[in-house]
């Protein structure tokens, strides 16, 4: 098996853009050593300006399970400090739906 490319969507709210962009300018180096730690080794998200849609895009290392990583005490701070400007899911995780891949070309 290889390294392999995952993709998904989320919902920013309007207006949001500008602090959305600031939070992650400033992640904290414990949720990007738990992101690494799960397998995700490159992590991209672009926003779709008209619909307010992120679309996120990791490569993640051989044996990754499908989520960038468990619930962890940094995880559901992270989750709950993002709650206010993006779509969420009871438990504040981002309401998230992947995407199959329709394209590669390297």
């Amino acid at each position: 098996m290889a390294d392999k490319i995952v993709a998904f969507k989320m919902k920013l709210n309007a207006g949001q853009a500008a602090e959305y962009k600031k939070r992650h300018d400033n992640i904290w180096n414990e949720l990007k050593t738990e992101l690494k730690n799960a397998g995700v080794y490159d992590y991209n998200i672009f926003l779709d300006e008209e619909t307010n849609i992120l679309f996120a895009v990791q490569k993640v290392k051989e044996g990754f399970t499908g989520d960038s990583q468990t619930v962890t005490p940094i995880t559901q701070k992270w989750w709950d400090m993002m709650a206010d400007i993006m779509e969420v899911n009871p438990d504040n995780s981002p309401v998230s739906k992947p995407l199959v891949q329709m394209f590669h070309f390297e």
